[in-house]
């Protein structure tokens, strides 16, 4: 019997990093594993990675303008948007200050003398403006949008072309047609590239396996499984949890039914990789309308940031206390905010959290040694968090769907007794 594909990811993912730790810890003299088959599993990883990366943003785009041309009037989307958009910002929050009490309680990096580490050179980055942010969100370019893969600015154009076509009703009934068979052709790219997962990552595993350094971890595993341990949280209790009291869905489905996305997410370490396998869960597995679904997962790469806020807040909480210099509680209203612009902004591809700390540590005069703990960790971490994320994207959908659905439910109720 045909296994399905989230086993076969699960093979791939777990042999890859079982034969990679073979080659770190008993073939590394050996050129030929140590070299040529890890250089070899470095690329096949990097080019499953690009295929997936050069389906999203012509996925985004499609998907959002017929989700948008889809809908049943402009006052729904409006509704839709704003609801995800809050749904959103309140997850980002309660990850953040969930976060911050933990770090607060605990206090990690305490007692830890990491002063005589290592430097890492980070740039020197200033925080996001807020303003700023907004501005930038219209292209003054769309080629250049495309083509930087700008995830904020095209789904601005995406929102703007599906309401515009939305309004001309039945004249632009054809351009309706065409993004419906567009998006049929993504889908269906996106399901041959899907068939290639095992191998992807597998390969990608290995390499990670092949080149993590076990020694770096000694000093810091409370740190790291502080942080695991939270995410980890947030992935099976938290977001099932949820889904469970607000939608008809059991935690335990919800689950069962995320188990292919956690999986995939875990190897690719990335929220816009992980687009298409977030969508498909939503609306094959969870029965989430595919308006909701093509608005509010590209979206949800971009700004839903829960595992991100986790990440950042017990990261600078620790290497603040591990080099010295511990956060005085005057200036955790302004660390908050920052952490909060930087989750948002820390976009969906691999190793966005550890960029975001490094702004974060230089900004506020920690010492550059701290970047090295956190960029010797980031990987490991970086996968669980991914994960993190984008089950927080399918539980926020799936509740706003919820909401959607009793909303005109209840609406037919109204109409019937008039």
């Amino acid at each position: 019997m045909k296994k399905s594909l989230s086993t076969r990811i699960f093979i791939g993912l777990f042999s890859g990093l079982i034969f990679g730790s073979i080659i770190q810890y008993f073939l590394a003299d050996i050129s030929f594993f140590s070299g040529t088959i890890v250089d070899l599993a470095s690329g096949a990883g990097t080019m499953f990675v690009n295929m997936i990366m050069m389906l999203v943003v012509p996925l985004v785009f499609v998907s959002i303008v017929c989700g948008v041309s889809e809908l049943k009037d402009l006052n729904s989307f409006g509704r839709l948007g704003g609801k995800t958009f809050g749904f959103y910002i309140i997850n980002t929050l309660v990850a953040i200050f969930a976060a911050l009490g933990v770090a607060l309680l605990l206090a990690p990096g305490k007692g830890v003398d990491m002063s005589s580490g290592g430097g890492v050179d980070i740039v020197a980055t200033e925080l996001p403006n807020l303003v700023d942010l907004i501005v930038s969100i219209v292209p003054s370019n769309p080629i250049t949008a495309f083509g930087s893969g700008n995830m904020l600015q095209v789904i601005f154009m995406a929102l703007l072309l599906g309401g515009v076509i939305k309004s001309l009703g039945e004249a632009a009934q054809s351009a309706v047609n065409g993004f419906q068979v567009a998006n049929k052709i993504m889908m269906k790219l996106i399901s041959v590239v899907m068939q290639l997962a095992p191998i992807g990552v597998f390969a990608l595993m290995l390499k990670l396996g092949a080149t993590l350094e076990a020694a770096i971890f000694g000093s810091v595993v409370e740190y790291l499984a502080l942080i695991l341990s939270l995410l980890l949280l947030w992935i099976f209790v938290v977001y099932p949890f949820a889904v469970s009291l607000f939608t008809p869905i059991s935690a335990k489905e919800f689950r069962a039914k995320t188990r292919e996305q956690i999986l995939f997410s875990l190897s690719t370490a990335s929220s816009n990789a992980t687009i298409p396998v977030t969508m498909r869960t939503l609306t094959e597995k969870l029965g989430v309308n595919r308006s909701v679904a093509g608005f509010g997962v590209p979206l949800g790469a971009t700004m839903n940031m829960g595992g991100v806020s986790i990440y950042i807040t017990i990261a600078i909480f620790f290497v603040a206390n591990a080099f010295g210099a511990p956060i005085p509680m005057e200036q955790l209203p302004a660390l908050l905010f920052s952490i909060f612009l930087l989750s948002v902004g820390a976009g969906g591809v691999p190793g966005g959290g550890m960029v975001m700390i490094g702004v974060l540590i230089h900004q506020m005069g920690l010492p550059i040694e701290a970047f090295a703990i956190v960029a010797a960790l980031d990987r490991l971490i970086d996968m669980v968090l991914t994960s993190c994320n984008v089950v927080g994207d399918t539980a926020v959908l799936t509740i706003v769907d919820e909401t959607e659905k009793s909303g005109d439910a209840k609406l037919v109720a109204a109409q019937a007794q008039v």
